[in-house]
């Protein structure tokens, strides 16, 4: 067995701390930067929609899952550059095939109730989210861990007790692989992979996250949830490391428009939000300190439909290949989004580590170039002023989303003499819609689970369960397939990337920054983790 144990220094570094006598709960300075805190540890923050769920084995979206970061803890955690460090687990051994890894739990992790969190807890929260009972929107994310048998498991196949999970003793966790993968643990900061409290969530059902059940074991407890409206989190003062959280209360507020939440922002009523589509050059200048863009590890797409319910135009490629060609992406994000969000000529972003974006022929033509093709393959396709190109496309309800939906189709009809027709609709109807594949094309967005180009090019695998369009490539799932063993994966995610750009099962448009208005007074904002997983307990508010 190999002992990983950098893993603990977070930990001897609290130890530190504590020893020293100080505790940031009730420090009138940091403790470590001796920066001036703020009376009022409330930080408030806009959401575009309510969170799909409290659920950490049913939320499926990047602003549930940071609440649920918040009320959760899994195995591991992130620090401020994205690397690994100890959540509820201290350390890992790792057998010498790296098929067995043996997580060794804190006893001081405790349930907000008081109960301990054990081994046991893992196992069922891992059980129930490979349980097609469950119906986790993530369960093909528990297959791509190689966690034995979760794919026979989500298959129907095998039962839940066959995952290859086990608690040796209470403070003991085992997990077996069925082949190495060398990110596996970077993989247990998802919240799909957090415990869950298993007599709370028996006893009652669904209803276990309301606000007056929940029973959670992260740095926060749920005080108030008004669906669509509101998410209160609040200090929990039974987390193993409560000493060291600074940060008192963390509220969610919905605003689905984003200007009037930039109004609310400037009077002072929130501390974060999204800058609007092309508003952040002038914002940089009135508010050179609050402006701020930096890379993330996410990319916006839109994606046809291409199951039997699809449009038949659709499963030409030339189709699609003329309409991802006609799209004049720097306009997109020079001027539709102006907050440094790169175009995107390929669907893994180039902030993702170890991934350099192979070039495509796309990247190395002109627009105008583009444009010319993009008319040759569509009248190729059979398309044209006798024989138009017609459907519908579906985005969620947001003032960017319309503004790029809208650019689009203009693009399409002025150069191309397309019609297409839009619609928006609320989150969790876009979701349904989507999934159902009950549209023609789709608005799509992804934020990496893991920093590593699977998480990305996962998506497009024939039996992903986030791939909406239905895309199959025989040779496409082979590489990545591969990929998972493979010592050198370069050639391999630069040819999977090579058959997106010639089947188009998607439209890469840009890779997303994070463009926000955040206020002075927050300290500690993870720009430099690109995955921008954030945890309250890690931010503070300093004094006026």
């Amino acid at each position: 067995m190999t002992r990983i144990s950098r893993l603990t220094m977070t930990a001897l570094l609290s130890s530190t701390m504590l020893a020293a006598g100080i505790t940031a709960a009730t420090a009138a300075t940091h403790p470590e930067t001796g920066e001036e805190l703020a009376a009022d540890q409330t930080f408030t923050y806009r959401l575009l929609d309510d969170i799909s769920s409290l659920d950490p084995q049913i939320v499926e979206d990047v602003d549930g899952s940071a609440v649920s970061r918040d009320l959760f803890e899994g195995l591991m955690n992130q620090d401020e550059q994205g690397n690994l460090e100890p959540g509820v687990a201290t350390s890992y051994d790792v057998s010498d095939d790296k098929l067995t890894y043996t997580f060794h739990l804190r006893d001081t992790a405790v349930w907000s109730n008081g109960d301990p969190v054990t081994a046991g807890d893992f196992v069922f929260a891992w059980r129930r989210a490979v349980d097609p009972a469950t119906a986790s929107p993530y369960q093909w994310f528990m297959e791509l861990m190689s966690i034995n048998n979760a794919k026979a498991i989500v298959a129907g196949e095998k039962s839940p007790e066959e995952l290859g999970v086990k608690a040796i003793d209470d403070h003991t966790f085992e997990v077996t692989l069925s082949q190495p993968l060398p990110y596996f643990v970077q993989m247990t900061t998802h919240s799909t992979t957090f415990p869950a409290p298993q007599k709370v969530v028996e006893e009652f059902g669904d209803a276990w996250t309301k606000p007056e059940n929940i029973v959670s074991n992260g740095a926060y407890v749920l005080t108030e949830y008004r669906p669509g409206e509101r998410i209160v989190r609040e200090r929990n003062e039974k987390y193993w490391d409560n000493e060291h959280t600074i940060l008192d209360k963390t509220v969610a507020l919905v605003i689905t428009d984003e200007n009037v939440a930039l109004t609310r922002y400037l009077a002072g009523e929130l501390d974060r939000t999204d800058v609007p589509a092309g508003q952040f050059p002038r914002l940089k200048k009135e508010h050179p300190e609050e402006a701020i863009s930096f890379p993330r590890l996410c990319n916006y797409y839109y994606t046809f439909n291409l199951s039997d319910s699809g449009p038949e135009a659709f499963k030409d490629p030339k189709v699609r290949q003329a309409l991802s060609l006609a799209v004049d992406r720097d306009i997109i994000a020079n001027n539709v989004k102006a907050g440094g969000e790169p175009p995107a000529y390929s669907f893994t972003p180039e902030a993702v580590a170890g991934f350099t974006p192979p070039q495509s022929e796309m990247a190395s033509m002109t627009q105008a170039e583009r444009d010319e093709k993009a008319k040759e393959l569509l009248a190729e396709a059979g398309y044209g002023p006798e024989n138009p190109l017609s459907f519908d496309v579906i985005y969620n309800t947001s003032e960017a989303h319309e503004k790029i939906a809208v650019v689009m189709t203009q693009m399409w009809k002025q150069k191309l003499g397309v019609q297409a027709n839009l619609a928006n609709m609320e989150w969790k109807v876009f979701l349904d819609t989507r999934g159902q594949q009950d549209f023609d094309l789709a608005r799509g967005a992804w934020c990496g689970d893991y920093n590593e180009a699977s998480t990305f090019l996962d998506l497009l695998q024939s039996d992903s369960g986030y791939n909406d369009g239905k895309y199959a490539n025989a040779e496409y799932d082979k590489l990545l397939a591969e990929a998972k063993t493979a010592e050198d994966t370069t050639p391999l995610y630069t040819a999977a990337e090579e058959i997106i750009a010639t089947d188009m099962p998607v439209i890469p448009i840009y890779h997303y920054a994070g463009v926000y208005m955040m206020d002075s007074d927050v300290g500690n904002w993870p720009t430099e983790n690109v995955e921008q997983n954030w945890y309250s307990r890690n931010l503070y508010k300093l004094a006026e």
